[in-house]
């Protein structure tokens, strides 16, 4: 080795013997419990018993058995006896001595011995600093050395090793660069055992560059330093260059020993490749080394990491003597790959053997815990931690806190949360997560908003946990907040952090923006599709989200059940019976017909596409049936007008131990409003709290009100609202409006409309419903006065449009439209129905149109609403005989409702319309709802 290439070094030696250490930290007299030789033992009764007086070669001997065997406590025994003998003073007996206080971490009789030597030589100094380095006190050790080194001892090669792993240990480049400069000036360069050290020095303060080069250097490289670059290299996550070296060392003919397979099969865990980790196993067998513990536990480590569960479990099983990491391997193992119940198993007979957990088994056992949500379990493993004085560690009370939270124990997690010295990043991740998970959205914002105070950073689990609880809240300048944090920190191109950005928007109904993000993100992953496809499904674009689908499969994206049931919401909202039907074919396609989330899906979308047959043989095809699915059917019948059978099966739920919802609820009332039930919907609704624990909410009386006023209960309906325990709010008043208008009630219609000009100031229907009263009540004056009134409020009438999917395609129309391509064909259609009603008695009801025009006029303005446009496509672009399926945004005219009655008896066709309250089947001539809607 040159020394030029070292040019720090070449300074006058004298002024090197005082190198700037630093000074170690204050070490901490620790007196472990260790085993005891029996041989020593029998040896130091019989000189208490005075049949023995050792020489001080004897000594010699029982102190180096004792070091061997780390058994402190005979040696300070034989101590005393070597004090009371006057062999204190011996040079050997002394170096023995500190070796043995050295190796045992008592260090303070250590230094003391030293201390009082009026000069210690170079082996009392190598087993100080080989003692301090051994234990992992490399401050300790520097600061041995550098004494040692003012007082002009000069160091062989153990001693310089020592050294330079205490360099290591604390990553100090200055001083291990000093260190090699007196190795090179001491002629020890070539000592392949100093030459070893200084590789492993290099690699570990991060100088992989000059580690290589020193170990080219070496002119005999025997296998312990080929392992010593191997170990640096995998510590430092180089597996690949590990791997590579490891061949290399192969080829030059060096045969590995059990130390550099272990070390390779911890490369490829880092990797992550099974297939080459099991070509290292191969040479473990081949080599014999496959009962080495520290290459089996390897083993069980790499495959339980890359997915091979049944490998590791056994590898494990064929150990004979499995150690703590032994269990501690296939413990996490089997919590990585959720087998906790294994996990718990294997903890059990880990305790019958003998074995006693630590931290890391008491942290997967937490996991294995929290993914089953055992609570008693968990808090039985927090008493364990207690008994043992572990509980402090913070590892192990993150994990607590994770634990407690994930069993929805979220004071517990709080209070340990609380008891924690120090809380980390981790620590505030698993109690934020604990609380947004358990939809605690509003306590998850504050904690973060401390956190943030106090100078926590935070990372991608944190942005996408705090925007799953904005998402909860819908507080879209929350969002905005965290998205503007997430740019600033550089997080905002995180996948993770993206897709929670596209649900929250999306959630907070700000499409736009979901969209923006989700355009400008350069790789899409199906989350990313799923939340885009879902924010698109939820607010009523539920074309854009099947257009979205079409992408997704065309980048060869597999959906899962999330994306399947989100595409089933989004063909519900816009009644897509065909495409809905070509995604049941999908989720049979790929295994999610056992999925309840998937099954509930299509029961909801067969029912609001209007096939309450299709939605039955879903329901009834369920393995396991939720509430969601009993109220997604039971308020699929209500829609269809089926009251008595949606109250049949509400009883069935009842009677198979199911508990209803406040939303079940809503459906049996909503059963009972469409059938007009009244006598039943005042038994549930009177019996609501006493029945089933909870008191009517706002939705609720919003169904009675609208209950009683259809049936003409007008009275009764009013004073309902009148002793509702709250304020009522839009829906009541809405539902007051509608009975207003049944009845032609103009004076509670005018009261209803005002109480909604102030709650929904911005909605159209108010203005086009007290019009409507007026107008039957040939009011014209007010009706002009209403009119007035929209303009001057600058309220726009929300324009009715109606949709019909024809071969795989939703087609939109409005009134009037002539913008469809088969515009002429549809119109003509309308004339020659026009025709044949009139011929069967159909007469226009021109008196609900407002618009001041002639009545010829009028009657066209009828003819050419949305939903007549839509049926007139379905005739011309369907078979013969098919259902003709239209969705309605709007409630349907009376007009229509009476043309339509007509028009399925003359075409021979069921035509089923979905309006914004309910499914109207007309067939024959009449109306699934009894003209009660």
């Amino acid at each position: 080795m040159k020394l030029w290439r070292h040019h720090s070094f070449q300074k006058p030696l004298h002024r090197r013997l005082h190198l700037p250490f630093k000074p170690a930290p204050k070490l901490i007299q620790t007196v472990p419990q260790f085993s005891q030789d029996p041989q020593t033992t029998a040896i130091l009764n019989l000189i208490d018993k005075g049949n023995f007086t050792p020489t001080s070669v004897s000594y010699s001997k029982l102190l180096s058995q004792c070091c061997t065997t780390k058994s402190l406590r005979p040696g300070l025994q034989i101590h005393a006896h070597i004090t009371k003998s006057g062999l204190s003073d011996d040079p050997s007996i002394r170096n023995h001595l500190i070796n043995l206080y050295s190796k045992c971490r008592s260090f303070g009789y250590a230094r003391k011995l030293v201390d009082e030597s009026s000069e210690p030589d170079l082996v009392s100094w190598s087993a100080l600093i080989s003692g301090y380095a051994q234990n992992g006190l490399g401050g300790g050790a520097l600061m041995a050395f550098h004494e040692m080194h003012l007082l002009g001892v000069k160091c062989n090669e153990f001693t310089f090793s020592s050294v330079l792993k205490a360099c290591s240990i604390v990553k100090d480049l200055r001083i291990g660069k000093q260190v090699h400069g007196v190795v090179v000036v001491s002629g020890f360069e070539g000592d392949v055992f100093v030459a070893n050290t200084l590789v492993v020095m290099y690699a570990k303060c991060d100088e992989f560059l000059d580690s290589k080069r020193l170990f080219d250097e070496i002119p005999e490289r025997n296998v312990v330093s080929w392992n010593a670059l191997f170990s640096c290299y995998v510590q430092s996550d180089f597996c690949g260059e590990a791997v590579g070296l490891f061949y290399e060392m192969v080829l030059s003919g060096i045969k590995p020993n059990e130390f550099s397979l272990s070390s390779m099969v911890n490369a490829c865990t880092g990797l992550r490749d099974s297939s080459r980790g099991k070509i290292i196993h191969g040479y473990l067998i081949k080599l014999g080394y496959d009962w080495d513990p520290f290459s089996a536990n390897a083993l069980v480590d790499m495959y339980a990491k890359v997915g091979d569960l049944a490998d590791a479990i056994s590898v494990f099983e064929k150990i004979k003597q499995p150690d703590i990491v032994s269990w501690n391997a296939v413990i996490a193992g089997c919590v990585l790959h959720e087998h906790h119940e294994q996990a718990l198993e294997l903890l059990g007979q880990m305790k019958r053997s003998g074995i006693c957990p630590n931290i890391f088994t008491l942290s997967s056992a937490l996991k294995a815990c929290a993914g089953m949500g055992l609570k008693e379990l968990g808090r039985q493993l927090h008493s364990s931690l207690m008994k043992m004085d572990m509980e402090l560690d913070l590892f192990v009370s993150v994990g607590l806190v994770d634990m407690y939270s994930k069993c929805d124990l979220l004071e517990d997690a709080r209070m340990a949360f609380n008891l924690l010295p120090e809380k980390d990043l981790i620590a505030w991740n698993a109690i934020i997560s604990g609380y947004s998970q358990y939809w605690e959205d509003m306590e998850a914002l504050s904690l973060f908003v401390e956190m943030h105070k106090e100078g926590i950073g935070f990372n991608q689990t944190t942005l996408s946990t705090i925007l799953k609880s904005t998402a909860g809240l819908q507080v879209v300048h929350v969002c905005r907040q965290v998205h503007g944090l997430s740019v600033k920190s550089g997080f905002h191109s995180d996948i993770y952090v993206v897709n929670s950005l596209i649900d929250s928007y999306g959630k907070c109904s700000h499409v736009e923006d979901a969209e923006r993000i989700f355009e400008e993100c350069p790789i899409g992953d199906l989350v990313s599709f799923t939340s885009m496809i879902t924010a698109y499904a939820q607010y009523g674009q539920g074309e854009e989200a099947l257009k979205l689908f079409l992408e997704m499969q065309d980048m060869e994206l597999k959906p899962d059940r999330f994306v399947c049931s989100s595409l089933l919401n989004a063909c519900a909202n816009i009644s897509a019976y065909e495409q809905g039907k070509q995604l049941h074919v999908h989720i049979l396609k790929y295994g999610f017909v056992l999925d309840l989330f998937a099954g509930n899906s299509l029961v909801n979308m067969y029912a609001k596409c209007g096939s309450i047959d299709d939605a039955g043989r879903a329901f009834s095809e369920l393995t396991e049936r939720g509430i969601v699915s009993w109220s997604a059917m039971i308020g699929g019948l209500a829609q269809h007008g089926h009251g008595r059978q949606a109250l049949q099966l509400f009883n069935q739920m009842l009677k198979e131990g199911v508990s209803p919802n406040h939303i079940t609820l809503v459906s049996v009332l909503g059963a009972c409003n469409h059938a007009g039930l009244v006598t039943e919907a005042k038994l549930y609704f009177e019996s609501m709290e006493e029945l089933f624990g909870f008191k009517p909410l706002q939705e609720h009386y919003a169904c009675m009100i609208d209950l009683l006023g259809r049936a003409g209960k007008i009275n009764e309906a009013v004073e309902l609202v009148n002793k509702m325990p709250f304020e009522a709010n839009a829906s009541v008043w809405g539902a007051l409006l509608g009975a207003a208008r049944i009845h032609k009630d103009v004076e509670l219609g005018r009261r209803a409309a005002e109480m909604l000009f102030i709650l929904e100031p911005e909605k159209s229907g108010t203005h086009v419903l007290l019009a409507n009263i007026y107008a039957s009540a040939g009011k014209w004056e007010n009706v002009a006065e209403v009119r007035r009134l929209m303009r001057d409020s600058k309220v726009k009438k929300e324009p009715g449009m109606s949709w019909i999917e024809v071969k795989d395609k939703v087609y939109t129309f409005l009134v009037g439209d002539r913008s469809h391509y088969r515009s002429q064909e549809i119109y003509a259609k309308l004339d020659e129905l026009s025709d044949l009603m009139d011929k069967a008695g159909y007469v226009p009801m021109v008196e609900i149109d407002l618009h001041d025009v002639e009545q010829s006029e009028k009657e066209l303005l009828l003819y050419h609403h949305s939903e007549k446009l839509a049926v007139a496509f379905g005739l011309i672009a369907t078979p013969q005989g098919a259902p003709i399926r239209v969705k309605k945004n709007l409630r349907v005219c009376i007009d229509c409702h009476t043309a339509f009655k007509y028009i399925c008896k003359i075409v021979s066709r069921e035509i089923i319309v979905r309006d914004i309250n309910r499914f109207h089947h007309f067939k024959d001539g009449s109306c699934s709802c009894g003209d009660y809607w």
